[in-house]
């Protein structure tokens, strides 16, 4: 048998604190509050974006945390087999598993293959916002993958479920830093939106007296990776969160490094949104990877037991900790940006269930050697 390790996680809950805070969670709908792994709130206010400007995500160590059993060190995948008749669903990280950059990881359509003919379900999930699920489909198409859109949940889709999770009002836009993949999802769930990469070539004149101008009505700013940003999208979405009353400041993911290319680490998603934390001085709402929301619509949508989903990831901080936060299982793999030095170092308190090369030691005689 399959044995579970429990997780070590501290959750900071002085974010919630306040009358503000508390009230702001009262406006989210049901599947919002239970994203923020809150019970069921009771209340009421006038405004329902009067408070949005309050709630903070406090990660200070002062703050007061909610502490949980450790987890023993991760064990190597030696009896795949056993894993895989262990769960119903598995849950893919894209760059570093399937793919680095455009270039394919060696044994992945073997992989899926095999596991579809088991009649597991697959589910891709990415932090990259710069695509939308129809033009992820694409790549996985390009890279001779048969997978269906349905099966793809970017980090461009979660921002545009949250806020209509939420209901965010209609007479209300969003201004994103972000690209395409963004812009896409929020067309597709109907709300206003302005900037993205169009911003990306415009400069402001600085001179005295000089006041720039935004739009009043920007009622979030969602800030994903962005290849074309500068600093007027820094200026302008600073000004929507601190001068508009409730804006909300949503981050897709705070990820450090991304895979453009096969042959290096780049900068990713998380140097944008620190930029706009750190000018704002305020904490976004993450709706990527680790946060549960993305595991909440999956299970919902599919009618999956979180107990019988494996999530496979190389990160630890976004893909094994987005697996212990939702309750399932968790296989790393060194194929992307996780080595095995960085698992075993002993201020590496994330462990996950297993830990294997890539995902092709599913296949059989491929059991892992690390």
């Amino acid at each position: 048998m399959l044995s579970r390790t429990t997780a070590t996680i501290s959750v900071s809950v002085s974010a919630l604190s306040s009358t503000n805070s508390y009230r702001f969670l009262c406006h989210l709908s049901p599947n919002a509050s239970r994203f923020l792994g809150l019970k069921k709130l009771s209340c009421t206010s006038p405004n329902p974006l009067s408070d949005l400007s309050s709630i903070r995500l406090n990660t200070n160590k002062n703050s007061r945390m909610a502490s949980f059993t450790t987890r023993a060190s991760a064990q190597p995948l030696k009896n795949p087999g056993e894993l895989i008749e262990s769960v119903e669903t598995f849950i893919f990280d894209c760059d570093g598993v399937i793919w680095k950059g455009d270039k394919l990881i060696d044994g992945v359509p073997e992989t899926l293959d095999m596991l579809r003919s088991k009649g597991k379900r697959l589910v891709f999930v990415t932090n990259n916002s710069t695509k939308s699920r129809k033009q992820y489909g694409k790549k996985f198409e390009t890279l001779g993958l048969n997978v269906t859109e349905e099966e793809i949940f970017a980090s461009s889709f979660a921002a545009a479920a949250y806020l209509k999770s939420i209901n965010f009002p209609k007479d209300k836009k969003v201004y994103v830093i972000g690209e395409d993949g963004i812009l896409k999802e929020l067309e597709l769930a109907g709300i206003q939106y302005l900037g993205g990469p169009e911003d990306g070539g415009k400069k402001i004149e600085l001179k005295p007296g000089f006041l720039m101008e935004h739009d009043k009505d920007v009622g979030a700013v969602v800030v994903g990776f962005d290849r074309y940003f500068n600093y007027y999208k820094i200026q302008y979405g600073t000004l929507c969160i601190r001068e508009n009353p409730g804006c909300l400041f949503i981050a897709t993911n705070r990820d450090a490094v991304t895979h453009l290319t096969d042959a290096q680490e780049w900068a990713g998603g998380g140097s944008m949104v620190g930029a706009v934390s750190g000018s704002t001085q305020r904490e976004p709402l993450v709706v990527g990877k680790p946060s549960t929301f993305m595991m909440d619509y999956l299970a919902n949508k599919f009618g999956i037991l979180k107990s019988q989903i494996c999530m496979v990831g190389d990160r630890l901080d976004t893909d094994i900790l987005f697996g212990q936060n939702g309750g399932c299982k968790t296989l790393l793999v060194l194929s992307g940006v996780t080595t095995i030095s960085m698992l075993q170092n002993p201020n590496n308190s994330i462990q996950p269930d297993f830990y294997t090369n890539k995902i092709s030691d599913f296949l059989p005689l491929k059991a892992a050697t690390v």
